[in-house]
C-alpha cells in the first residue's frame, strides 16, 4: 500500500490557455492535424502530510476552485487518449513543488510533506505512434526532464547511497606518456593534453604523490576556458597579414598597437602579446593618459565600476555604478529556459557581489531564423522557433521574479547562429561609495556561504561551455545547466542593499563556474574549506560534486571573525541561510576537506599558472571589395516594395511580442519604456534609467545601449567591430546623452580556435578594430567577456563583438525617438568617413559635440541612430509611436535612402530651427498629419505599414491570441444604493466611507514573502504620501522562524491603520506567481483575526496591486470584504488571453467614487500605469458583474488612451472580462487592482503620454487625517 497521495490539477476549458496553446503548435508547428484536443494536467505526488493539512492544501495550494478542477488518484480519460506525463531529472530544481512545500509548511508549520510535480498530457485524436512520439519529443526537453511512468511510486523518500572515497590515481606521477594519453582520453576534460603533462610534472617534483579525481576537476575548471580565459591568453608568436584592400588600416592600427604596449611595458619582460592584451590595451593607454579617472581601483574582480556624483534631495553624493556582461551560449541552447535564465542570474550575482544594488538589465541574442518549419532544424539540435522562444521565457521568467527591470531586448537573427545560439545578459547595479568597503582577506578571517543549497545541477557547466560541440556530446551534458531560483537571488539582493551589512562584508564572490573551488578559492591565496559544512539540496554528493557544483545564487563573503554572528543574524532576519564553511589561512595552498580527509591540498601558485603555457601564430584575412556593404549601394527600381521589404526584414520588424514579456517598470526608475508614443510602437534605442537611491529624490540616469551587425562582421571583423563601438555611441547620443563620458564593454562570441593560424583571424582582427576605435574616441571599454565556443559540427557563429555603451546623464537630457510634431522637419546627420570606409572619429566627435548641445537648447525633439538598414526603417520606427506621417525629399536618392548608416542620426527638428543647427546637416523631409509616408510619387498608408513591420515575427512572439472578446463592454445596471446613480458606466455616491478612528500620521504594514518584488516600490508610494512604512519579511526556513512570523505579523497588522499587498510572484501553484504564499499564510486563524480587527474595529484599509490583488481574491477581501477564501463561484484572476507575461503601459479609468483609496483620483478620469503580470485576467460569471456593478465595487476599467472602452487585446491587455481592472470590498475600504500605481515618479516613462498619478496611497493617508 502506497502512502503517497495523488492530485491532478486542470485548468476548467475556459482558462486552458496553456492546452489550447499546445493544440495550435501540434497542429499548426508538427503539422499533425488529426489531434482533436488537448489537455494538461498538474500532478502533484505528496507524502508525510495529515489528512486536514491534505484537504486544506487541496483548496488552497494545489488548486483554485473558480479556475481549476482537482480530481483525486485517478482522471477519466477515453480509450482513444494517448496519455503521458513528464517530470524533472533527479536533481533539477523544481520550483512548483518547492513552492507547494513552502505553502503546505505555511498551513502547518510541523509539517515536512514530500511533493514532487509532474505534467500530464492526453491527446485525443487518431495519431500513429510515430506522431505520438514527436508530441512527445515536442513537450520534453532531455536535459532537464523525462517521461514518467503512470504508476504512483510506494514513496517519495529517496535513498541515497552513501558516495565512495574520492579516487586517488595511483601511478599517475610515473605514468608513460601513452597510459596518460589514454588516462586523459578517458576523463572527458576541457583541458589540453598540454595541460595535463603540466600536472604531472607538478605532483611529480612538488607534491611528490599522486593526484586525486577530484584535485583533478578542480584543475579542469579552474583553468577552463570559461574561468580563465585560456584562448584570450595564449600567446600569439607570429603575427602574419594576408593580402587586400583594408589590409593598410588593419597593419596600421596592430602597429600602433605595438608602439603603444613597447610604451605601456617599458622594462618589463612578462606581458606577452596574445587576444587578452590587445583587449586591454587601449584602456591601459587612456588610462596613462589620465582618461579613466572615473575607474574604482580595487583587487575585486566582480563588475567593470566607476564612481559618479549621484544629487540625492538636492546634494551630491559619491556613487559606484557597475556593469557587467554575462553570456549563457552553451547552456541556453541546450536547455534555452534554464540557460537563458541563469545568463541574466549569473550577470546580477557579478555586481551583486560587489555590493551594489542591480537596477536594470538589457538582454541581447542571436539566433537563426525562427520563422522556418520546424522539418528544416538540423540533426542534434532544437528547432530555433522553439530555443527563441524557451530562452526568452528563461530570461524574462527569471527577470520578473527577481524583480529586475529589463530596459531593452534585441534578437539578432543570421544564419550561423544556428552553431550556437547567442545569450546575452547585460546589467547595471548602483550603490553609493560610502556602504561599499574593500579589504583583503587576512588569515582568520571566516567565509560564509549565502543563499541556496548544492546540488547536481550545472557540474561541469565551466569545462563544458569551453568544450567541442557535436551531436554526440548534446547526450551527454545534462548536468552542466543549471536551474535558476530567483526567490533567493531576490533575497540576496535585499540583504546586500542594506547599508549595515554591506559595510562588514571586507570581500564578496558569487558561485558561477567552477562553484565552491572557484568561489572560494578566489578569495584568499590560503583556504580551508570543509565540504561537510556546504548545505546540500539531497543527500549522495562526494566530494568532487560538492567542490565544484555550480548550484546558483550562492555568495561566499569574507568577514572579520568579529563580525560573523552579525553576519549570521543579518541573513536570518532577511530568511536567508548562511553557515561559515571555510577560513582563510597564512599558508598560500587551496586546502578541501571531506569526510574529515583533504582531497585538495594545492599550492596557490600552481592553481595560477592557468595550466601550461599555450603559444599560436595568427594569420589575418584581409577583407576586399566584395561584399562591403558600404559600396554595393544597389540601384532601387521600387521604392515602395524595397520600403516594404525593409520594415518587414526580420532584423527590422516589430519584436514587440518579444519585448512585452520582459517586466520594464519594476523599481519605478525607468525613464524609457521599450516602446514609446501615444501607440507605444516607437522602439526606444537606449534603455534609460534613474540611479536606485533608496530614500530621497535623485535626476541622475545611467543610459545603455549596445552596437553590432553580424552581416557587416561578417565581410569584416575589423570594420564590424569598429561599427559595433560607434554605432554603441550613437545610441546614446541619441538618447540625449554626453559622447565624451561613455565607458565600454565588450562581449567577444567567436567561433572555437585550432591549430590553424587563420582560425585565429576573426578575433584577432575585430579586437583590432575595437582598439581603433576606443582610440579614434578617446573612450575605453573597461571590461568584456570573450565566449570561443561557438562552432557546431562545421558551421560557425558569425564573428561577434558586441560592445555595450554606458553614460551617466541628467534626467533633462533625455531625448526619445519618436516623432512628436506635424511641421517639424526631418534632418540627417552623416558619419564622416575616409577611403577605407572607416569613421574620421575627429570630425564624428565634433558633430556629436554640437548635436548635444543642439539638443540641451530645443533645437533637437527626437532622434534615432542608423543602423545596416538605413533611413527608410528609422524614419517608419520613428513615425510609428504616435501615428505620424513622412514626407520625403524627392531630391534624396533612393539609393541613400535605404543605404546602411552606421553612426548616422535622424533627427526631428522643430519648423524654424533647422536655421539654428549647429551641427552639419541636411534636410531630407517633414513629419506629417496625414498617415501617409510618402517619397516622390510613392505613398504608403500608415496602416500598411504597420502590418508589414507587425507581420513577420507575429507567428513566433505574437501579440494577439486570436481569442475574441466576451460580447459587450458597457454594462446597464441600477445602483443598488439610494444615494448613488450610474450614468455613462460611472457609478457616483455621495456617501464614501468615513474614517472615525483619525490618526496624524497613519502605518501601513507591507508583509514581504519569498518572490515579493515590489516591496521597495510600494514603500516608496507610501512614504512620500506621508504614511510610516513597517516592512516585514515572513521567515520560513524552520517551523520555529514560522511561529516567529507569525507573531511579528500579527503584532505589525495590530500597529498599523493599513495593510498593503505588494507585487511579485509569490509562486505556489505556478512558477508564474499566483499570491499563495500570502493567501496561505493570512488563512492563519492569529492573522486573520488581526486582520479582520483592522477592518472591522480600526476602521481600516487594506490594498493590493497586481500580485497582492491576486491575494486579496484568493483570501476573499475582494469582493466579499472578509477573509473566508474562495468559493467555486467566486469573481478571480487567471492566466492573460494571450498565455504569457505582458509588459507595457495601460490606460484605466477611474469608473467607481465609492472607495476612500480614490478620494484623490477623478471620476471618469482616465490615468496610465505599467501593467506587468502573467496572470491578470479578471473572470467572473454574469451574476456577479450584475452584483459588481450595481454596488460600485468595479473601481476601473483598461480602456484606450481615449477612454473608450474596447475589447481587443491591444487595450484590455489580458482579456478581462468587461475590461475590469481593478474591484473594491462592499464598503469600498478594500481596493484591488492589477496595474502598478505605485510605479511612477517624477521623470520615469517620459516617452508614453497620460496621466500616471493616480492618488491611491495620498488618499488612503488623507482618509485617516
Amino acid at each position: 500500500m502506497s502512502n503517497v497521495r495523488r492530485v491532478y490539477v486542470e485548468k476548467k476549458p475556459a482558462f486552458a490557455v496553456q492546452a489550447k496553446e499546445l493544440k495550435h503548435e501540434i497542429k499548426s508547428y508538427l503539422g499533425i492535424s488529426s489531434v482533436s484536443s488537448v489537455r494538461v494536467l498538474i500532478r502533484y505526488d505528496v507524502e508525510n502530510i495529515t489528512d486536514e493539512v491534505f484537504e486544506k492544501a487541496c483548496k488552497t495550494v494545489f488548486a483554485e476552485p473558480p479556475v481549476d478542477d482537482l480530481y483525486l488518484e485517478t482522471f477519466k480519460t477515453t480509450e482513444q487518449s494517448h496519455v503521458f506525463s513528464v517530470e524533472y531529472l533527479p536533481g533539477q530544481f523544481d520550483q512548483r513543488a518547492d513552492s507547494a512545500v513552502q505553502c503546505v509548511q505555511f498551513l502547518n508549520e510541523e509539517a515536512e510533506p514530500i511533493i514532487r510535480s509532474a505534467t500530464t498530457y492526453v491527446i485525443e485524436g487518431e495519431i500513429t505512434e510515430e506522431e505520438f512520439s514527436a508530441i512527445k519529443n515536442h513537450c520534453i526537453n532531455p536535459v532537464d526532464s523525462r517521461e514518467t511512468g503512470l504508476e504512483k511510486p510506494k514513496t517519495l523518500v529517496n535513498v541515497f547511497e552513501e558516495p565512495e572515497d574520492v579516487k586517488i590515481f595511483e601511478g599517475f606521477t610515473g605514468m608513460p606518456e601513452d597510459d596518460l594519453k589514454g588516462l586523459y582520453g578517458s576523463l572527458n576534460l576541457a583541458m589540453t593534453f598540454k595541460d595535463f603533462l603540466h600536472i604531472q610534472k607538478y605532483f611529480q617534483e612538488e607534491e611528490k604523490r599522486d593526484p586525486s579525481m577530484t584535485e583533478i576537476r578542480v584543475l579542469d575548471t579552474y583553468w577552463s576556458d570559461h574561468c580563465r580565459h585560456t584562448t584570450f591568453s595564449t600567446e600569439l608568436t607570429e603575427v602574419k597579414f594576408e593580402e587586400g584592400d583594408y589590409k593598410k588600416p588593419i597593419v596600421d592600427t596592430y602597429e600602433q598597437y605595438l608602439a603603444d604596449r613597447k610604451e605601456l611595458y617599458k622594462g618589463r619582460s612578462d606581458k606577452f602579446i596574445c587576444l587578452m592584451d590587445l583587449a586591454l590595451a587601449a584602456m591601459k593607454k587612456l588610462k596613462a593618459e589620465g582618461k579613466l579617472a572615473d575607474q574604482e581601483e580595487s583587487d575585486e574582480i566582480n563588475a567593470c565600476s566607476i564612481v559618479v556624483p549621484v544629487d540625492v534631495d538636492g546634494q551630491e553624493e559619491e556613487w559606484l555604478i557597475n556593469f557587467k556582461n554575462e553570456t549563457h551560449n552553451h547552456p541556453t541552447e541546450i536547455e534555452p529556459f534554464g540557460g537563458a535564465a541563469t545568463c541574466l542570474g549569473g550577470a546580477i550575482r557579478d555586481p551583486l557581489s560587489g555590493r551594489t544594488y542591480v537596477y536594470q538589465a538589457m538582454r541581447v541574442t542571436g539566433a537563426a531564423d525562427p520563422t522556418v518549419s520546424v522539418k528544416e532544424t538540423m540533426k542534434g539540435k532544437l528547432p530555433q522557433k522553439k530555443l527563441v522562444r524557451g530562452a526568452a521565457s528563461g530570461y524574462s521568467s527569471y527577470g520578473n521574479q527577481i524583480g529586475l527591470a529589463t530596459g531593452y531586448v534585441k534578437e539578432i537573427y543570421h544564419p550561423d547562429y544556428v552553431a550556437k545560439r547567442m545569450e546575452i545578459g547585460a546589467v547595471l547595479g548602483a550603490a553609493p561609495r560610502r556602504a561599499v568597503i574593500r579589504e583583503n582577506s587576512d588569515p582568520g578571517d571566516i567565509i560564509i556561504l549565502l543563499g541556496g543549497r548544492t546540488g547536481r545541477d550545472g557540474i561541469g557547466g565551466a569545462t563544458g561551455s569551453s568544450k567541442v560541440h557535436t551531436e554526440a556530446s548534446i547526450e551527454v551534458c545534462g548536468a552542466e545547466v543549471q536551474k535558476g531560483n530567483a526567490p533567493t537571488e531576490r533575497k540576496i539582493q535585499r540583504m546586500f542593499r542594506r547599508e549595515e551589512v554591506s559595510r562588514i562584508i571586507k570581500k564578496c564572490n558569487d558561485f558561477g563556474a567552477g562553484g565552491v573551488s572557484v568561489a572560494i578559492g578566489e578569495l584568499a591565496p590560503g583556504l580551508r574549506v570543509d565540504l561537510d559544512k556546504v548545505p546540500k539540496k539531497y543527500a549522495g554528493l562526494d566530494g568532487t560534486e560538492i567542490a565544484i557544483s555550480e548550484s546558483q545564487e550562492r555568495m561566499a563573503v569574507v568577514v572579520d571573525p568579529k563580525d560573523a554572528d552579525q553576519f549570521l543574524a543579518f541573513a536570518k532576519e532577511e530568511n536567508l541561510e548562511a553557515v561559515p564553511v571555510a577560513t582563510v589561512t597564512e599558508e598560500p595552498r587551496l586546502v578541501l576537506v571531506w569526510r574529515g580527509k583533504e582531497i585538495v591540498n594545492i599550492a596557490r601558485a600552481f592553481l595560477d599558472t592557468n595550466g601550461a603555457h599555450q603559444e599560436t601564430a595568427v594569420e589575418v584575412e584581409i577583407p576586399g571589395k566584395e561584399g562591403n556593404l558600404f559600396q554595393e549601394r544597389p540601384d532601387v527600381p521600387d521604392v515602395k516594395a524595397k520600403w516594404m521589404e525593409t520594415i518587414s526584414d526580420l532584423n527590422v520588424c516589430s519584436q514587440k511580442g518579444l519585448v512585452e514579456m520582459f517586466d520594464s517598470s519594476i523599481g519605478a526608475g525607468s525613464v524609457l519604456m521599450p516602446y514609446g508614443g501615444k501607440y507605444q510602437l516607437t522602439e526606444t534605442q537606449a534603455m534609460v534609467a534613474k540611479v536606485p537611491v533608496l530614500n530621497g529624490k535623485t535626476n541622475t540616469v545611467t543610459m545603455m545601449s549596445y552596437g553590432f551587425d553580424p552581416y557587416l562582421s561578417s565581410w569584416s571583423p575589423y570594420h564590424g567591430a569598429v561599427y559595433a563601438v560607434t554605432e554603441s555611441v550613437a545610441r546614446i547620443v541619441a538618447a540625449g546623452g554626453d559622447y565624451k563620458k561613455i565607458r565600454f564593454t565588450f562581449q567577444e562570441y567567436f567561433r572555437r580556435m585550432t591549430e590553424d593560424p587563420k582560425r585565429w583571424s576573426q578575433p584577432f582582427a575585430a579586437l583590432l578594430g575595437a582598439y581603433a576605435a576606443q582610440l579614434g574616441f578617446g573612450l575605453p571599454s573597461i571590461g568584456g567577456k570573450d565566449s570561443m565556443s561557438g562552432t557546431f559540427n562545421d558551421i560557425d557563429v558569425p564573428p561577434t563583438l558586441v560592445s555595450f555603451a554606458v553614460d551617466v546623464a541628467k534626467l533633462s537630457d533625455v531625448v526619445t525617438p519618436e516623432f512628436k510634431k506635424a511641421g517639424s522637419k526631418i534632418v540627417w546627420l552623416r558619419t564622416p568617413k575616409d577611403s577605407y570606409d572607416l569613421p574620421v572619429y575627429s570630425q564624428l566627435m565634433e558633430q556629436y559635440e554640437k548635436l548635444h548641445e543642439d539638443m540641451k537648447a530645443g533645437r533637437v525633439i527626437s532622434a534615432y541612430a542608423l543602423d545596416r538598414h538605413g533611413i527608410a526603417a528609422a524614419v517608419s520606427k520613428m513615425a510609428f509611436g504616435n501615428a505620424m506621417g513622412v514626407k520625403i525629399e524627392h531630391d534624396l536618392d533612393p539609393r541613400d535612402f535605404f543605404a546602411p548608416g552606421f553612426g548616422d542620426l535622424v533627427l526631428e527638428v522643430p519648423d524654424g530651427k533647422v536655421g539654428e543647427l549647429s551641427i552639419t546637416y541636411r534636410v531630407i523631409g517633414e513629419v506629417t498629419e496625414d498617415g501617409q509616408f510618402s517619397y516622390g510619387n510613392v505613398q504608403i498608408p500608415l496602416d500598411e505599414a504597420l502590418e508589414a513591420w507587425k507581420g513577420t515575427l507575429e507567428k513566433v512572439f505574437k501579440t494577439e491570441s486570436g481569442e475574441t472578446g466576451d460580447g459587450p463592454v458597457g454594462y446597464v445596471a441600477k445602483a443598488e444604493d439610494p444615494d448613488a446613480v450610474i450614468e455613462n458606466g460611472l457609478y457616483k455616491t455621495s456617501k464614501v466611507y468615513i474614517c472615525k478612528n483619525k490618526v496624524a500620521k497613519p502605518r501601513v504594514f507591507i508583509p514581504v514573502f519569498p518572490g515579493t518584488n515590489c516591496e521597495y516600490d510600494s514603500t516608496r508610494a507610501f512614504v512620500r504620501a506621508g504614511a510610516q512604512v513597517d516592512v516585514k519579511v515572513f521567515k520560513n526556513l524552520t517551523a520555529e522562524d514560522i511561529r516567529d512570523s507569525v507573531e511579528i505579523f500579527e503584532k505589525a497588522i495590530g500597529q498599523a491603520q493599513m495593510i498593503m499587498f505588494p507585487g511579485g510572484f509569490s509562486a505556489g501553484d505556478e512558477p508564474d506567481g499566483s499570491a499563495k504564499f500570502f493567501a496561505t499564510a493570512f488563512q492563519n486563524a492569529k492573522i486573520k483575526e488581526a486582520v479582520m480587527k483592522l477592518l472591522n474595529e480600526r476602521d481600516g484599509l487594506a490594498l493590493g496591486i497586481c500580485n497582492g490583488f491576486q491575494a486579496l481574491i484568493k483570501l476573499g477581501l475582494v469582493p466579499y470584504g472578509e477573509i473566508c477564501g474562495q468559493k467555486e463561484d467566486s469573481p478571480t484572476l487567471t492566466y492573460n488571453t494571450i498565455g504569457r507575461h505582458i509588459s507595457k503601459m495601460v490606460y484605466t479609468k477611474v469608473v467607481s467614487n465609492k472607495s476612500p483609496w480614490l478620494m484623490g483620483a477623478e471620476l471618469g478620469k482616465v490615468y496610465c500605469n505599467p501593467a506587468s503580470h502573467g496572470e491578470g485576467r479578471f473572470v467572473a460569471n454574469t451574476e456577479w458583474i450584475g452584483k459588481l456593478y450595481a454596488n460600485g465595487q468595479i473601481a476601473t476599467q483598461y480602456v484606450t488612451v481615449d477612454g473608450e472602452l474596447d475589447q481587443s487585446e491591444e487595450w484590455n491587455v489580458n482579456g478581462s472580462y468587461f475590461n475590469i481592472e481593478g474591484i473594491t470590498s462592499p464598503d469600498g475600504r478594500v481596493l484591488g487592482k492589477m496595474a502598478h500605481s505605485e510605479r511612477r515618479d517624477e521623470g520615469v516613462a517620459v516617452n508614453i503620454t497620460g496621466e500616471q498619478d493616480i492618488k491611491i496611497f495620498e488618499s488612503g493617508v488623507a482618509y485617516f487625517k
